[in-house]
């Protein structure tokens, strides 16, 4: 489910014609201030944060006057919710309310169908009150059900003056939840003021993932459920796998910054949601902060893993990559291998990589993947499923322990680098062909002496063409052999021949880096990413 902001809850209730207090986003106590002195009066400044209980941790403040506004502003901007810092708050009228009530609305899996939660007591600890909660049954097309809703509302101590101006609001209410295809929405409180008016002055919604592509009007850039807004990281991700459904790949940060007593950040690549989060559970155990969460599973092509490789690697600070999860039957871990040691080679990584390539083909995939990255500075083990996770992961630490500079020495951090790229590359004597997402280079001026490898490792994909390469099918079919081509560059490469070379495009990657700090210090030589 795709998260909203309380703020952008309160846009859509405003549009569907519920009241929502008057006010506006601020991202600088400047823009806090502003907004207050056009409010007029006495204000709430609140993070805009995907958590509850905001009050207890301090991000909920009442202002007088803009000066106070700002202030509460500068406190909460940058304060951390978890791993990930507010760039957002709130700035709202304070109204006055006689009664807090709690409504929600969220899709019912049993039941196939929406259903309506209304109590008429709403505030912090609604979950404590759960017998007092009335729920009420609602139809796709018509909304809440008209009768119950009514006896529920007839029966309640509410004054008779309020109860026409709720129905009509919870019947709005359902409106915009269903205009939005919203999987739940949350108003809590939903208030009433003196004068019987019904006001929406708290929301929370979340829209359906595969709804999102119909909704751009809502500006959600990731149709998945995070605990943050989506990092420049998560961005790129998110639209490699958009445009590559050969597998999956699921990318979310988890921590910028290691947890104080930890022995760093570890860059986390797993394969299946089990295996993963065993995998974790061990790499914790060990004292680690995991940076990311990432899982390549279900046939990932090697380019696709290639990618995920990169962007954990755009990360600075981490102290070593660990790989581990549970391949199904039907995914050949070598293409793993394949995209792995490419991006190794291309970064040439110096952190320990430690990688539990478990399932079909295994033994070919550690074979690849020690040898393609055998000449690197860092230490890359591969190991099967019969390697436990908790064994893996100590030997993880055991590698991380032994990475410093010298005896005694601090571990070695990672810190994101241009990519090594052949001199061949993009020399006008040089052959290249165009394929999904980039393009194959060959160092043509030594194909006399380098041919044998590497139509040895083509797959069938190249021929000599009267002393030069050339592609043996046509460019169309070609464009969707990137995997097949990034095997033959790290075969030929295991082989001593660096002769072929697979330029695969990340696009966003180089800006979200510099967006981040975690730009390489110099990019002379590299080619866009």
């Amino acid at each position: 489910m795709a998260r909203l902001h309380e703020h952008q809850g309160k846009a859509i209730l405003a549009r569907a014609g519920v009241a929502v207090p008057r006010g506006g986003v601020a991202e600088t106590p400047d823009q806090a201030a502003a907004h207050a002195a056009s409010i007029g009066g006495p204000c709430v400044v609140k993070i805009q944060a995907w958590t509850t209980g905001r009050a207890a941790i301090g991000g909920i403040g009442f202002a007088a006057t803009p000066t106070e506004a700002a202030d509460h502003a500068r406190r909460m901007l940058g304060m951390r919710v978890g791993n990930f810092p507010v760039t957002q708050v709130l700035v709202e009228e304070r109204v006055s309310l006689v009664r807090e009530l709690f409504v929600s609305i969220a899709i019912d899996d049993r039941e196939r169908a929406p259903v309506m939660l209304m109590s008429l007591a709403g505030g912090s600890g609604i979950e404590d009150r759960a017998a007092n909660v009335h729920r009420i049954g609602c139809d796709v097309a018509d909304g809440p059900d008209a009768v119950s809703l009514r006896r529920a509302v007839d029966e309640s101590d509410l004054p008779a003056s309020a109860r026409e101006p709720l129905l009509k609001c919870l019947g709005t209410l359902f409106a915009a939840a269903r205009a939005v295809e919203a999987r739940s929405l949350e108003v809590n409180p939903l208030g009433l003021t003196a004068d019987h008016r019904v006001i929406a002055a708290d929301c929370r919604v979340t829209i359906d993932d595969y709804a999102v592509f119909r909704h751009p009007e809502l500006g959600i850039e990731i149709a998945r459920e995070l605990d943050h807004p989506p990092t420049a990281l998560e961005r790129v991700a998110y639209a490699v796998e958009q445009d590559d459904h050969r597998g999956t790949f699921y990318f979310a940060q988890l921590a910028v910054e290691p947890a104080s007593d930890s022995r760093g950040l570890a860059g986390f690549h797993g394969a299946g949601g089990g295996g993963s989060m065993m995998a974790m559970d061990a790499i914790t155990a060990e004292g680690f902060t995991i940076a990311n969460f990432t899982d390549t599973s279900g046939n990932p092509s090697a380019a696709k893993v290639y990618r995920a490789a990169r962007i954990i690697l755009a990360q600075p600070g981490l102290v070593g990559y660990f790989g581990s999860g549970s391949g199904v039957a039907s995914q050949e871990q070598f293409w793993s291998a394949y995209g792995l040691a490419k991006a190794f080679w291309e970064l040439e990584l110096d952190i320990p990589a430690v990688i539990r390539l478990g399932g079909n083909a295994e033994d070919r995939a550690v074979e690849i993947l020690e040898s393609a990255c055998r000449a690197l500075p860092a230490t890359v083990e591969g190991y099967r499923k019969t390697d436990a996770p908790a064994f893996i992961a100590r030997r993880f630490a055991e590698l991380v322990a032994q990475n410093g500079n010298q005896p005694g020495a601090s571990t070695r951090t990672w810190q994101p680098r241009p990519r090594r790229i052949p001199p061949f590359v993009g020399r006008a004597d040089a052959v290249s062909f165009p394929i999904k997402g980039g393009c194959v280079w060959i160092d043509a001026a030594r194909w006399s002496e380098t041919k044998a490898a590497i139509l040895a490792n083509a797959s069938g994909l190249l021929r000599d063409d009267h002393g030069k390469p050339e592609l043996s099918l046509d460019l169309r079919e070609a464009a969707g052999k990137d995997s097949e081509f990034i095997a033959c560059e790290v075969e030929c490469r295991r082989v001593g021949v660096d002769a072929v070379f697979v330029e695969l495009e990340i696009p966003g990657l180089e800006e979200a880096m510099e967006r981040t700090g975690s730009a390489p210090r110099s990019t002379a030589g590299a080619r866009g990413v």
